[in-house]
């Protein structure tokens, strides 16, 4: 398939300070093969500035194709990536989480698969390759493989990296799945459901990845881990829809 465009799909809550920098990112880089970039932007109901500036940088940005939406409360980022899923019209997008953990940059690595016409779907793996990644929370990364692992077990598949945010999806083909978790049991549950897709072809590359501390911002806790063992075991081993 010829990509014509690659849909950002950017989930947003409460980062009103640092949206426009990831924005700058993902303007400044040239896609493989002439694809255009449409980016779309979930505003989850943020209690800061984020609405504001966006706004702003919209303004200031005008060859920019950037698609703004709302939510009227706060449902949970698996909730804003169900609407900017929705509101995909490239044939391939992309998950961006709106803080500068992950580096746009990276885009063309994950699409070469899809151009060369061996992918479907590709995940960035935190822990492949030699790319630069911030060391920081212990049991955090003894947690990210742990739940990777539990996940293979039910979706047979080796992936090093489930809870990674760049996920690169055939657009008609998620939009086709239903999913339902609203807040982080989104990438447990798209991976179990993604891996049963017949005949699906998924691949995986090394990326960066550039955390954040929670004084910097980061929201992910312990208990969302706990939704996690809960999606992977209710979405793989008893195969809900």
């Amino acid at each position: 398939m010829k990509i014509q465009k690659l849909s950002i799909i950017i989930p947003a809550y409460n980062e009103g300070n640092t949206i426009h920098l990831i924005l700058d990112k993902i303007k400044a880089v040239n896609l493989v093969e002439n694809i255009r970039k449409e980016v779309i932007i979930i505003n989850d109901f943020s209690s800061d500035h984020t609405e504001q500036a966006i706004a702003d940088y919209k303004e200031n940005n005008a060859g920019f194709d950037i698609n703004y939406y709302k939510h009227e409360t706060n449902k949970g980022k698996g909730a804003a990536l169900h609407t900017g899923i929705s509101k995909a019209t490239g044939e391939y997008l992309i998950i961006q989480d709106a803080d500068l953990e992950y580096d746009p940059e990276e885009y063309n690595d994950l699409l070469k698969p899809v151009c060369s016409g061996f992918a479907d779907v590709v995940y960035g793996s935190r822990f492949m390759g030699n790319n630069p990644h911030r060391i920081l929370f212990f049991w955090h990364t003894i947690g990210n493989r742990w739940l990777t692992f539990a996940s293979n077990m039910f979706s047979n598949m080796n992936l090093t990296d489930m809870e990674t945010c760049y996920k690169l999806f055939n657009t008609e083909l998620i939009q086709s799945i239903k999913l339902t978790e609203q807040r982080f049991g989104f990438e447990p549950e798209v991976t179990q459901k993604i891996a049963r897709v017949p005949k699906i072809r998924i691949y995986e590359v090394g990326i960066s990845y550039y955390g954040r501390t929670y004084e910097d911002g980061k929201k992910i806790g312990w208990k969302d881990g706990v939704r996690a063992i809960y999606c992977i075991l209710k979405y793989g081993l008893f195969r809900a829809k």
